[in-house]
């Protein structure tokens, strides 16, 4: 019997064809949607642009809990995790399908998108200062004022333009404070590692096979990561796997011991060595800390 963690797919309910959605925090908090409970992990399919306006909270991301206050902005690409918590904090999401950005967007722009919103790449927090702030509230109100009130042909456009203007003056913040790293001519070639390993991590941890895979030496794929997230790729595969691994004890109810053989540790003791060296806590501990709360 499993306990699943949700897929929450887009859909918005005002515009229908829409590939893009304007929504308050407090109207999500205050909600009870039908196919999930908000105040319980689930797995996004869409990207969110997330801005406190007012107040403090927690919030949830990838097992994290994060505190909020005003200026505390978030980035989720799709299948992040995420979830909320009973708070009284106001803000504004920012919702929208990779389809809204790449089909009309540059390859420049997109490739932008795709830096500022893989937590891989760069944090997915940011706290603005006042002024940052000022200047995100001011593009985020000029969004509101075309999707609630233009509503006219122009309108997506207008919007996809202002969510580039965010995107790049949020790089421009995190550039500063050196928290963009380095993504020079190996960014295409760190994506596609990053894919595989997501999709292949239960079944090698080896650096070996990834190398193989794309048909470069595993030096070759040390140099791609190293250059990018300034890691080996043995230790990008160990922190892939432990995401992974941690959505699995989450999303389901088989035992400890069944979820070792899934992530591919023939011997149980040592899925759980493995995973206390890189979380610092058993993987019992780890799900009775989510599964309850």
């Amino acid at each position: 019997m499993k306990k699943e963690i949700k897929a929450i797919n887009f859909e918005n309910k005002t515009l229908s064809r829409s590939h893009f959605d304007f929504v308050h925090l407090e109207d999500i908090l205050n909600s009870t949607p039908k196919n999930h409970n908000q105040f319980e992990f689930h797995k996004v399919s869409f990207y969110i642009l997330f801005l406190v306006t007012k107040n403090e909270g927690t919030y949830s991301l990838n097992f994290k809990d994060y505190p909020l206050k005003k200026g505390t902005i978030f980035t989720l690409r799709k299948d992040n995790i995420h979830k909320f918590h009973k708070n009284k904090s106001k803000g504004i999401l920012l919702i929208f399908t990779e389809n809204f950005i790449v089909n009309h967007s540059s390859k420049l722009e997109a490739s932008k998108l795709i830096l500022l919103f893989n937590e891989m790449l760069t944090s997915p927090k940011l706290q603005l200062n006042e002024i940052e702030y000022k200047e995100i509230i001011t593009l985020t109100n000029l969004i509101k004022e075309e999707y609630f009130k233009r509503k006219d042909d122009y309108a997506p456009n207008i919007i996809r333009n202002l969510l580039q203007v965010i995107a790049n003056k949020l790089l421009r913040i995190k550039s500063k404070d050196n928290q963009i790293l380095d993504h020079g001519k190996y960014l295409s070639n760190f994506l596609t590692l990053q894919k595989l390993v997501e999709n292949h991590c239960f079944n090698s941890k080896k650096v070996s096979f990834y190398a193989d895979k794309m048909g470069v030496t595993s030096k070759t794929l040390n140099n791609i990561t190293q250059s990018i997230i300034h890691q080996s790729a043995k230790a990008f595969i160990n922190d892939t796997v432990i995401i992974q691994t941690k959505r699995l004890i989450i999303n389901s109810q088989d035992s400890l011991t069944e979820i070792a053989f899934q992530v591919g540790f023939d011997e149980p003791t040592n899925f759980f060595k493995y995973f206390r060296k890189y979380t610092g806590v058993s993987p019992s501990q780890f799900r009775t800390m989510h599964q309850n709360g």
